[in-house]
C-alpha cells in the first residue's frame, strides 16, 4: 500500500488511531516490567511479538524485495531507527508506573515535536524542508505549556 495514493480523509484517521494504541505501550510495558523485574528481559519479551508478526507478513507477502542499487544508496544510519525506537519503549517500560501515563506520554511526544519540527527545518534524513513557522513555534510552545499542566496537576 503506498500513501500517495491514500487521501488524507484516510491517512489521518489511521495515524490518530496509531497514536491512540501507541499511547497503551508505555503502560503496557511498564505492567510487563512490574512482573518480570528485569527491564532487559522485559524489553526482549516485549520485542518478541513484534518480531515474529513482522516475520510472519514477510514470509505471507514477500516482494518487493530492496535492489542492489536501493541497498548501495542507503545511507549507513537508516537501519538506526528500530534501535531508537527501542530506546523510548525502554524508558516507557521503567518509567511510565513512576511519573504516570499522561506525564510520560506528554513528555515523549512534546520532545518528538520540538525535535520534528527541526528536522523539518533542516530537512535531516532526507525529509522535505518545511519552515520552521510562527504558527509551528507557537504550537510548540502550546504543547510544553500543556505538559507542564499535566505533570504538575
Amino acid at each position: 500500500m503506498q500513501t500517495s495514493n491514500l487521501s488524507a480523509s484516510f491517512i489521518y484517521p489511521l495515524i490518530i488511531a496509531a497514536g491512540i494504541l501507541q499511547a497503551w505501550g508505555p503502560p503496557m510495558n511498564g505492567a510487563l516490567q512490574k512482573s518480570l523485574v528485569n527491564p532487559w528481559l522485559a524489553s526482549l519479551v516485549s520485542f518478541l511479538p513484534i518480531i515474529a508478526l513482522l516475520l510472519c507478513l514477510f514470509i505471507c507477502i514477500p516482494k518487493p524485495l530492496p535492489t542492489m542499487a536501493g541497498l548501495q544508496s542507503m545511507p549507513w544510519w537508516a537501519p538506526l531507527g528500530g534501535l531508537l525506537g527501542a530506546g523510548a519503549v525502554v524508558a516507557g517500560l521503567m518509567f511510565v508506573n513512576k511519573i504516570g501515563a499522561g506525564a510520560f506520554a506528554g513528555l515523549t511526544i512534546s520532545a518528538n515535536l520540538l525535535m520534528s519540527v527541526f528536522i523539518d527545518k533542516f530537512g535531516w534524513f532526507g525529509v522535505e524542508v518545511h519552515a520552521l513557522s510562527p504558527g509551528r513555534m507557537a504550537g510548540c510552545a502550546l504543547m510544553v505549556i500543556g505538559i507542564v499542566l499535566i505533570s504538575k496537576f
